[in-house]
């Protein structure tokens, strides 16, 4: 259950029945894709980082660095990489990675579930791991891989102005397609769309059902 101990991350009156009516925001994938259509995809985790500040929820985020070797070069994501042979399961993995990129050992982290798996158009089979984190906090971003770490309001997420959905191209292997994209509204200069903003609306409708599945 997502209210479990003190845990209320969202007032009574706010309405997520949004995130249910809108068609298009409830996917398991960046693009349509047939079975078989693809290669095996690589595993991979993300951390959702929830943290209170002021009697708020807020959840964390990292801006990647520049790097033209990255096709996610300058976006806003969550913590998370692929998944080591070392790693016992997505747990672990999202664990490892937000301590490599931000400086937050496992053990700091109060893991509350995950969310379904979601497959990118990079094909990599992501689970996002939700969990609680501490504030204040001295993070430490990884200086290649991290160029800053900053939140935006659980509240302000889950207000239907701040999203649209626009089409837009985007890479299937060797191919280019046209599918629906996740935008949302800047925040303190930042722009949260494609996989991110999947997850982030995967994890409101986790919320609005009261619940996030246990993790695999």
């Amino acid at each position: 259950m997502i209210n479990n101990q003190r845990d209320t991350f969202l007032k009574p009156d706010t309405s997520l029945a949004w995130v249910g009516e809108i068609d298009g925001l409830i996917q398991s994938s960046d693009i349509p894709m047939a079975p078989g259509a693809r290669t095996e995809p690589r595993l991979a985790s993300v951390l959702i980082p929830l943290f209170e500040r002021d009697s708020e929820w807020h959840v964390l985020y990292i801006r990647r660095v520049e790097n033209q070797r990255d096709r996610h070069s300058g976006q806003v994501a969550f913590p998370g990489g692929r998944r080591d042979p070392a790693d016992t399961d997505a747990v672990a993995t999202a664990l490892r990675e937000a301590d490599e990129e931000i400086g937050l050992p496992g053990n700091h982290v109060r893991v509350l579930g995950s969310l379904d798996d979601y497959r990118t158009s990079s094909n990599y089979l992501v689970t996002p791991v939700v969990g609680v984190v501490p504030w204040p906090y001295a993070y430490k971003p990884q200086p290649s891989e991290v160029g800053r770490i900053f939140s935006i309001p659980l509240a302000w997420l889950a207000d239907a102005d701040n999203i649209e959905l626009k089409e837009r191209d985007i890479p299937a292997g060797s191919d280019r397609v046209s599918t629906k994209v996740i935008y949302f509204n800047r925040y303190d200069d930042e722009l949260l769309w494609g996989a991110t903003a999947r997850m982030t609306v995967a994890f409101l409708h986790a919320l609005h059902r009261d619940r996030i599945p246990g993790h695999k």
